[in-house]
């Protein structure tokens, strides 16, 4: 049995804007709680970096096997091809996953099984959108709608390869453009760094079925949005957030990584409200 002052030990790997901001924020913020006890990059240079910016010794680690074997749960803020093969070492070895690519998840059932098996966690951020509460009670029952739409401006699609293969020029889009409608499973895979509050609403539904995405672009748009409207059993839903973008990085909202560092603040004091 663990002491009541026992601080959770804590694994980040990617250590590019979020999962720099989020060391930061934990390791000034969430000491009581947690600590941090290692950073894994493919680019080491960058967990060497982050670790003298921490001013904590030996945090780089050399391979991913040696940061799941010193930490309780690990944060997964990469994002990358390979991004379930990491999560699933993680839960082989009992611990519990923080996903910030939550887009990577969508059907990703075997690792959710894993972690039941093993009694750890894959916790999920509600990110960059409000209802998410809501979502998950009203699927008890019977979802008959749901929709999101999201509006950024053209900055947070830059290099975007499907706005290339459709011979999009964001620079050339003077006022509000529809550049996708359709189904959630398309969307996550097109737009992977933009989206994954599109998963985040399909896994707590359980609604893959009947979401619809629109995502809309205009260079009057100054901040991220997130529109959802649901109808069920339960009534009607809607909501909507306007996020100011990550300082670091325009393609996501500094709210996803504010709900990712909230999400493990309740993980690490068990206090879990609205989950």
């Amino acid at each position: 049995m663990k002491s009541p002052h026992y601080k959770v030990k804590i694994g980040i790997v990617g250590c590019g804007a979020i999962g720099s901001r989020m060391a930061e924020t934990i390791h000034s913020d969430f000491s009581k709680d947690c600590r941090i006890t290692g950073l894994f990059d493919v680019d080491r240079d960058k967990a060497l970096i982050l670790s003298k910016k921490l001013k904590l010794k030996s945090l780089a680690k050399r391979s991913l096997s040696d940061l799941i074997n010193k930490c309780d749960c690990m944060i997964e803020a990469v994002n990358s091809n390979n991004t379930e093969d990491i999560i699933k070492q993680a839960l082989q070895a009992k611990k519990s996953v923080l996903a910030m690519s939550v887009g990577k998840l969508l059907k990703a059932q075997n690792l959710f099984k894993l972690a039941k098996k093993n009694k750890c966690y894959i916790l999920l951020p509600s990110g960059a959108i409000a209802g998410v509460d809501t979502i998950k009670a009203a699927a008890l029952k019977n979802i008959h709608k749901i929709t999101l739409t999201t509006r950024k401006p053209p900055s947070g699609f830059k290099e975007s390869p499907y706005l290339r293969q459709k011979g999009i020029d964001l620079t050339k889009i003077k006022g509000e453009t529809t550049i996708f409608h359709g189904r959630v499973e398309e969307a996550v895979k097109l737009f992977p760094q933009n989206i994954n509050v599109a998963s985040t609403i399909a896994l707590a539904g359980h609604c893959a079925d009947k979401l619809i995405i629109k995502i809309i672009t205009s260079p009057k748009f100054k901040v991220n949005s997130h529109e959802i409207e649901m109808i069920g059993d339960f009534g009607k839903m809607i909501t909507r957030t306007e996020n100011v973008v990550c300082p670091d990085n325009p393609k996501s909202s500094y709210l996803a990584v504010l709900s990712g560092l909230q999400t493990l603040k309740q993980y690490c004091t068990g206090i879990l409200i609205g989950t």
